[in-house]
């Protein structure tokens, strides 16, 4: 291969005239033909010697290099070797241009995505300037449209002030108008009366005499009448009690006669209170039941219907509509099943106390507990036997009478049974609620298979021992939890706002919203109430509705009648904290006063205040 190389470096260069300057003409013609040779002439000047000066040292070696490729056998070999090499530099070169291409195209493309990007951010920058232009212009038009409202409002309130004036002035018109003619017919009576006065006075003084006469007669013949009455009455009652004293038969028969008629007036009127107090415990009920269950036959003759659609009820669940803690609902399922089985198998039933807040479900509960056993209930006050006084004792044994004669088995509630089973040893404690108590420890001494006793109370601290004593169970409620209150809440909108909505047959629509959230939000902003208070928040998501003009409950409206709800509820519980401050404070001031009247003062007062008054 060195001679290929030794060739390929000797070769010349294709263009020779780089290194050949051509000599100028000679002068006289005859120069050029005198020569005939490839040597130059030797005599030559040294200007001309310049100008045919070469290096041919390249073109003896290209030459050369050819001789000797010639005569070697890989002439062609090396020919074909030099064409690829020069078809592989024009290939070469052709991926240098091709990659130029592509990065000029490169190039071009991301001027293209810079171009875009630019026409992108101006168009952003359009439509940001559009959205401001718009949101300045809707500003503007509500700005507007408020100025209109404010406007329009002055000039109803200015129409209405000038109609209240107009009315005003009519008023007052029609009042000096009725004054005037009042007045007028005032003195036309005043003046009709005196000249009837004067007419008749004049008349008594002609006619004196004659009624004088008259008079007298009149007072004459009454005295005679009234003389010869008493004489005549005094003459028979005289002749008839002679008669009477005079003969012993007479006597002995008057006697018995009114001894009959006594006898006769006390039997038939101790008959009629044995009749009335069998009627009232059979056919009424006691005036101290202000809801029952229980139907009676007047109560069937008045409302027929009514009992026959109780006869076909059937038994329903105790927790139905009951919404409390699990532990807590567990426990009254079981007190129900204890209490159903114990009705059917005819067993002693046990005596309930419900205790805790108000408006927790006790009075619920109570009805639930009946219905399912099978059994009618009563419900009574314990504030309805506080003013009865001497009348109080009969009517607890009234109530217990009734009560006895039930079939079914009754379940006697006796809500805020507090207020007539107080301890005996408390001073405010009358000697008639001390009857009552009494009386109603007497008729509960035992346990009954007849009725089902359960109080409710919300300080069941101030009970009489002997009260205790008679209960069985005693159950504590508490306000509902987060969970609780989502339940109640779903259940209260569903009862007042999603059924009437969908019967359609009330002037009541619900908006488009998530309902559930809403439940939820709901029942995490109201804690601390109560489920009384939660039902009542359904009642006034119901009236929202009804007080809107179109009848459609939106989720603002729902959340603000929320908000007016949540607001009584602390308004209410401050009430309540003041009065047991207060109650404290008088309770602490008469303990004070009755240990050490002379150190009674006020800096002790106020730290027991604080000290008693809950958190």
């Amino acid at each position: 291969m060195s001679w290929l190389l030794g060739y390929r470096n000797a070769q010349p260069p294709q263009d020779f005239s780089q290194y050949v300057q051509q000599p100028p003409p000679a002068s006289g013609g005859a120069a050029g033909a005198g020569g005939g040779g490839d040597d130059p002439p030797k005599n030559k000047g040294k200007s001309g010697m310049e100008a045919y000066r070469f290096d041919s040292s390249a073109l003896e070696r290209a030459a050369a290099a050819a001789k000797e490729l010639e005569r070697s056998s890989h002439a062609r070999e090396a020919l074909e070797l030099s064409k690829m090499q020069e078809t592989s530099k024009h290939l070469e070169m052709e991926v240098e241009r091709k990659k130029y291409e592509a990065s000029m195209e490169q190039l071009r493309l991301e001027q293209k995505r810079i171009d875009g990007e630019e026409k992108r951010k101006s168009l952003a920058e359009e439509t940001k300037q559009h959205q401001m232009r718009a949101q300045y212009q809707d500003q503007l038009a509500r700005k507007r449209y408020d100025e209109q409202l404010v406007q329009q409002q002055r000039m109803n309130e200015e129409i209405l002030r000038r109609q209240k004036e107009t009315v005003a002035e009519q008023e007052a018109m029609k009042k000096a108008t009725i004054e005037y003619e009042m007045d007028l017919r005032h003195k036309n009576e005043m003046r009709r009366v005196e000249a009837e006065l004067k007419a008749k006075a004049k008349i008594d003084r002609e006619n004196q005499d004659l009624n004088l006469e008259q008079i007298r007669l009149k007072a004459s013949e009454n005295r005679k009448t009234t003389l010869e009455s008493i004489n005549t009455v005094g003459s028979i009652l005289g002749s008839g009690v002679n008669a009477l004293l005079a003969d012993w038969d007479k006597i002995l028969t008057a006697a018995g006669g009114l001894s009959l008629v006594a006898f006769g007036i006390y039997t038939a009127k101790g008959s009629t209170g044995i009749a009335k107090r069998y009627i009232e415990s059979r056919l009424g009920r006691p005036s101290l039941v202000r809801e029952t269950s229980r139907f009676t036959a007047l109560d069937t003759v008045r409302h027929p219907i009514q009992a026959i659609k109780k006869l076909k009820e059937k038994p329903s669940d105790a927790l139905s509509g009951v919404i409390l803690a699990p532990k807590m609902e567990e426990k009254l399922r079981d007190i129900a099943i204890a209490t159903k089985n114990t009705k059917r198998n005819q067993g002693m039933y046990r005596n309930i106390f419900m205790y805790g807040p108000p408006g927790t479900g006790k009075t619920l509960f109570a009805k639930k507990l009946a219905q399912h056993s099978g059994m009618d209930y009563a419900i009574i006050t314990g504030g309805d036997l506080a003013p009865m006084g001497r009348d109080g004792v009969t009517a607890i044994h009234k109530l217990f009478d009734w009560a006895q004669t039930s079939r079914k088995g009754l379940l006697l509630f006796i809500d805020e049974a507090d207020a007539f089973l107080k301890k005996r040893s408390s001073e405010h404690m009358s000697e008639d609620l001390r009857a009552m108590l009494n009386a109603f420890l007497y008729r509960t001494g035992e346990q009954s298979s007849k009725f089902m006793l359960v109080l409710a109370s919300n300080t069941p601290e101030q009970f009489d021992w002997a009260i205790n004593d008679r209960l069985d169970r005693m159950l504590q409620f508490y306000l509902p939890g987060r969970e609780e209150r989502e339940r109640l809440v779903r259940l209260y909108f569903d009862k007042f706002v999603l059924q009437p909505a969908m019967e359609g047959k009330k002037r009541l629509k619900v908006a488009q919203f998530d309902y559930g959230a809403l439940c939820s939000k709901v029942a995490k902003i109201t804690e601390g109430m109560s489920g009384r208070e939660l039902s009542k928040l359904g009642v006034a998501w119901q009236d929202a509705a009804y007080t809107s003009e179109d009848g459609v409950l939106t989720e603002e409206m729902v959340m603000r009648t929320c908000r007016e709800a949540i607001e009584e509820h602390k308004q209410r519980v401050n009430w309540q904290n003041e009065q047991e401050k207060r109650k404290s404070k008088s309770i602490f001031e008469s303990e004070q006063h009755v240990k050490h009247p002379e150190k009674l003062n006020v800096p002790a007062i106020e730290a027991a205040q604080s000290n008693l008054s809950p958190s």
